[in-house]
């Protein structure tokens, strides 16, 4: 179902529920939810963002799950969170300060789940909520609440820098860490 133009706008400054439990094997990190994630209730629900497809191809699932399947993530070791918890229609509306203080809450909620690992979904989040400036792609020296932290390319249809075909490298790098 697509949300229509009101219901985009009435999603605005809302939050969306984070998909998470105990003993999970990845807890993966957005930026922060878009008006239409926001306005279906689901995570990564805009059609062209390529994360499930790219959780799927890189091992996480037996089968490509729909957004309207985000709850069933835990089943598989996964789970869902944003820095940021505010919609918005862009991630640079979001203030820096706004990403630090969703990295101070991300820490207590690292804590409290205990995730095997965490990995952010955009590297500038990562640098801008935890003053890592020269972050890259991939496992951090940095660890989260004594987690391993990965850095995953954002995988927003709009991030024209990285295909399919690396989305599902990279998750299955991130994959084969977690299950060892």
């Amino acid at each position: 179902m697509k949300p229509t133009k009101q219901q985009l706008a009435a999603a605005e400054n809302t939050t969306l529920r984070d998909v998470i439990d105990h003993d999970l094997d990845v807890l993966f990190v957005g930026i922060n939810p878009s008006l239409y994630s926001s306005a279906v209730g689901r995570h990564f629900a805009r059609p062209g963002n390529r994360f499930w497809p790219a959780l799927h191809l890189g091992g996480f699932t037996p089968k490509q799950l729909s957004p309207f399947e985000d709850h069933l993530l835990p089943n598989f070791g996964c789970g869902l969170t944003n820095v940021a918890p505010r919609t918005t229609a862009r991630a640079d509306q979001l203030e820096d300060e706004e990403l630090c203080r969703g990295g101070r809450g991300l820490i207590r909620k690292v804590s409290y789940w205990k995730p095997k690992c965490v990995a952010f979904l955009g590297v500038t989040s990562y640098r801008t909520a935890f003053a890592r400036p020269n972050a890259i792609m991939g496992l951090q020296e940095q660890q989260l609440a004594h987690r391993p932290i990965w850095v995953l390319p954002n995988p927003s249809g709009l991030n024209a820098h990285f295909q399919l075909a690396d989305f599902k490298e990279l998750f299955a790098q991130l994959r084969a860490a977690v299950s060892c």
